[in-house]
């Protein structure tokens, strides 16, 4: 299950009961959403149930416009990241390590964190040691500028990359896990725990509709099938300002 802080997948019979837990450089050198060499969030707009209601994948698919994809003027560095956006010190990896915390870490000068514990949804594994940690965009940076962040300008970029207020946005995983994901789609790549695949799917679904992009043929049938395996996942998003 995804850290306690993500709200964007209920499932339907406990809707009230669950809050539900999602690239960068790490310390030592990790990049996070590189191709391999091989949630609390307010409901849509278009969301009117109640708190954990939300919409089902199939419903929200509806809203998804389907698009081919285009890689052409891609740099990774058109997407400013791990900025300090409150000034507070800690950036937006340590801000996501901060709050997806199982026990909280030590904070040190710098917002160096010490200590602390986090479970790992895409393996399921728990992590005691934040160097281990990688902060994946779900969706991503390559992937957004496929799916129409080409046609942004460096602010919404940026903006895009460091997305604090949707929960299901970024994502504290194991590196192993990230770097095995790489910028790859849900029509190449899944968590390899399948007990993650609803709300992973549910999350993914949510980060597009929030940023209004696209997803290619191959990724919507991917899509369609992970929604009807999972008729009971529901989703909320807030689209980005």
């Amino acid at each position: 299950m995804f850290s306690p802080r993500r709200l964007s997948v209920l499932p339907a019979a406990a809707a009230l009961l669950l809050a539900v837990a999602g690239c960068g450089t790490e310390p030592g050198g990790v990049v996070d959403d590189a191709k391999p060499s091989a949630p609390a969030t307010a409901p849509a707009t278009s969301d009117t149930g109640g708190a954990g209601e939300g919409l089902g994948l199939t419903e929200a698919l509806t809203q998804l416009e389907t698009a081919r994809e285009s890689r052409s003027g891609y740099e990774r560095e058109k997407f400013r990241h791990w900025t300090d956006a409150d000034g507070d010190g800690c950036d937006t990896r340590r801000e996501v390590l901060l709050a997806e915390a199982v026990q909280a870490p030590d904070q040190g000068e710098g917002c160096a964190l010490t200590g602390g514990s986090w479970h790992s949804a895409y393996d399921q594994e728990t992590v005691t040691d934040a160097a281990r940690l990688d902060i994946d965009h779900m969706v991503p940076l390559a992937e957004a500028w496929d799916s129409g962040a080409s046609t942004w300008d460096a602010e919404r970029r940026e903006a895009f990359a460091n997305d604090l207020d949707a929960d299901y946005a970024l994502i504290a995983v194991t590196a192993a896990t990230n770097r095995s994901k790489g910028d790859q789609d849900p029509a190449e790549w899944l968590p390899p725990s399948t007990d993650a695949h609803c709300s992973y799917a549910a999350d993914w679904i949510a980060t597009k509709l929030r940023w209004s992009l696209t997803a290619d043929p191959a990724e919507r049938s991917a899509l369609e099938d992970l929604a009807a395996d999972c008729p009971d996942t529901r989703l909320s998003y807030t689209p980005a300002p």
